[in-house]
């Protein structure tokens, strides 16, 4: 106990300076194992360090105290306990022991799932891989588990703010799989169909040696979301998504795959059948509402058809082509579409009849060309940035060494001596 008291006086008297700080940083290195040792009986020296001064050395002692098992009644201060951390304690120690901060984090993101109380952790959590991250485009470890305490508290639009940030550096693959997962089914609870598909998109096309639960699910909703946001499912993966990924998903994602086959043939009967028939299925992998909302899609695509061919149609040739049951219902439908901006009609009330019109937009507003001119800045950047990576890749020990054994097993200057057979 006495070097516990000892490491507490130079906790107190080695935290004001960085070179102070890091000095600090080897002595808890080194106290580590013995501060899991006494970790019962640490409790109380928390009180004698202040998380926004001695944060280096209250993270070291608090990650001690929460390692065992903890009980429901524990969980409850912890929770307040950590929470106060991650708000006060200050960035630049924290960062010179990330692990233990990461370990800490989730820890209280268990403990806030053993309250059920998921949405006491969000704003903490977000804290939390501020201070961690080294830039706005570091994915942390943190980042997954602050997106699941989103989706869980259906909090989605504090989930938003770091789904919306361009990545570069990722910690570890896992971490990519999961805040792509996580973002895409937020995604999907806002009905941004769009961005959902862009994350699940990228877990899918993701490098992988071997296939992953993470990627089969992510395939699932990919294929569905693609029937209510495009219509149609991909046929194939992108030639640069990893072959593991080309060889598997398909026979691992079948009754998905024969559902997008069936919503192809455009008959509402045929997949609500198919549907039926896969009830069960859809719904242990928790994707049912997912798919009858791919089912309800069909009827918007039959319309869209319409306007292909059509310019004007009565409300209750619309019901009967697209297998509505009223003309009420096909108003409906149409009202909603035209809304969200998915058709462009007007709606005779007189007559009932439906005039389909072409998209009013002249991209020439200016709303319009100040969003495509920051399009346009959006894509410079990453192409700036895309240059700069790949000039740090071309520059680094082990892509060189690795493209040096390609070379050798290629080398052309063995064919120098080939003679000319044509002269020009």
């Amino acid at each position: 106990m006495n070097s516990v008291e000892g490491l507490v006086n130079q906790i107190q008297g080695l935290s004001t300076t960085a070179s102070d700080v890091l000095s600090l940083q080897k002595l808890l290195k080194q106290a580590d194992d013995s501060l899991h040792a006494e970790s019962t009986r640490l409790l109380p020296f928390l009180d004698q360090l202040d998380p926004s001064k001695h944060s280096l050395g209250y993270l070291y002692f608090l990650e001690a105290c929460t390692a065992g098992p903890v009980t429901k009644e524990q969980a409850g201060s912890y929770v307040l306990m950590i929470a106060r951390f991650i708000t006060s304690c200050i960035a630049e120690q924290i960062r010179l022991a990330p692990d233990k901060f990461i370990t800490v984090c989730k820890r209280f993101k268990d403990q806030v799932l053993l309250l059920e109380e998921p949405l006491r952790g969000v704003a903490p959590m977000l804290t939390a891989i501020r201070k961690l991250q080294s830039s706005s485009e570091h994915l942390t470890a943190l980042h997954p588990e602050f997106l699941l305490l989103c989706l869980l508290s259906r909090c989605y639009k504090a989930g938003l703010s770091i789904l919306e940030e361009d990545v570069f550096e990722v910690d570890q693959p896992r971490d990519l799989f999961l805040f792509c997962y996580y973002g895409g089914m937020i995604s999907i609870g806002k009905k941004w169909f769009r961005k959902a598909l862009e994350l699940l998109h990228n877990v899918v096309t993701a490098p992988m040696s071997t296939i992953n639960a993470i990627a089969v699910e992510a395939f699932k909703k990919y294929i569905l979301v693609s029937l209510i946001h495009h219509g149609q499912s991909p046929t194939n993966l992108p030639k640069y998504a990893s072959s593991v990924a080309q060889r598997n998903l398909k026979n691992l994602c079948q009754p998905y795959i024969e559902l997008a086959n069936s919503y192809s043939n455009g008959k509402i009967a045929d997949i609500e059948t198919y549907v039926e028939a896969n009830k069960d299925k859809f719904e242990s992998d928790n994707n049912l509402g997912l798919v009858k909302q791919a089912v309800s899609s069909m009827y918007k695509r039959n319309i869209q058809r319409l306007t292909q061919t059509y310019l004007t149609l009565s409300l209750q040739d619309i019901a009967n082509r697209v297998q509505l049951n009223s003309p009420k219902e096909a108003e409906m439908h149409v009202l909603q579409m035209i809304k969200d901006g998915e058709i462009y009609a007007t709606i005779n009330q007189k007559d009932g009849m439906v005039r389909f019109l072409e998209d009013p937009e002249q991209y020439k507003t200016c709303e319009m060309i100040e969003h495509i001119d920051s399009s346009i800045q959006r894509l410079m950047t990453l192409s700036k940035k895309l240059n700069g990576l790949d000039e740090l890749m071309s520059c680094d020990p082990l892509y060189l060494l690795k493209a040096g054994r390609e070379r050798q097993r290629f080398d052309f200057d063995d064919f120098d001596n080939v003679p000319q057979r044509f002269n020009i």
